[in-house]
């Protein structure tokens, strides 16, 4: 993560499918907050199932997903549920206009009445 400036590493089988994702919150929460050793297995550490997106949705899809589940990355897989990518909101914030940028930081940060789908911390 370090090494490549990100904050999220798919993690796919075999075949390329994905089986969950990496994230610096879940080495923060599930490691290093709990004391658990570096060389932790990565199936105990990913978050299993995340929330993805299609390689054919919108940015307005996408937009809505991750102020629906309080997240900043969404994995993109194909229809046979192969990572392709990772859109983070640093992306479409990039490409978007400001007000629109605005408004996405804020709805995915705001606090939600449910806990998010990780479960850390």
């Amino acid at each position: 993560m370090v090494d490549n400036d990100c904050g999220q590493i798919p993690v796919v089988d075999d075949s390329g499918a994905l089986v969950g994702v990496v994230t610096d919150r879940d080495i923060a929460c599930r490691c290093v907050a709990k004391g658990y050793s570096s060389d932790q297995s990565v199936e105990e550490v990913m978050t299993s199932s995340p929330v993805t997106v299609s390689v054919n949705a919108s940015v307005d899809e996408c937009c809505a997903k991750m102020e629906d589940n309080q997240v900043r990355r969404l994995p993109v897989v194909d229809d046979e549920g192969k990572c392709c990518g990772i859109v983070a909101q640093a992306d479409i914030a990039r490409s978007a206009a400001e007000k629109e940028t605005g408004d996405l930081v804020r709805e995915v940060s705001e606090a939600s009445s449910e806990p998010a789908s990780a479960g850390c911390c």
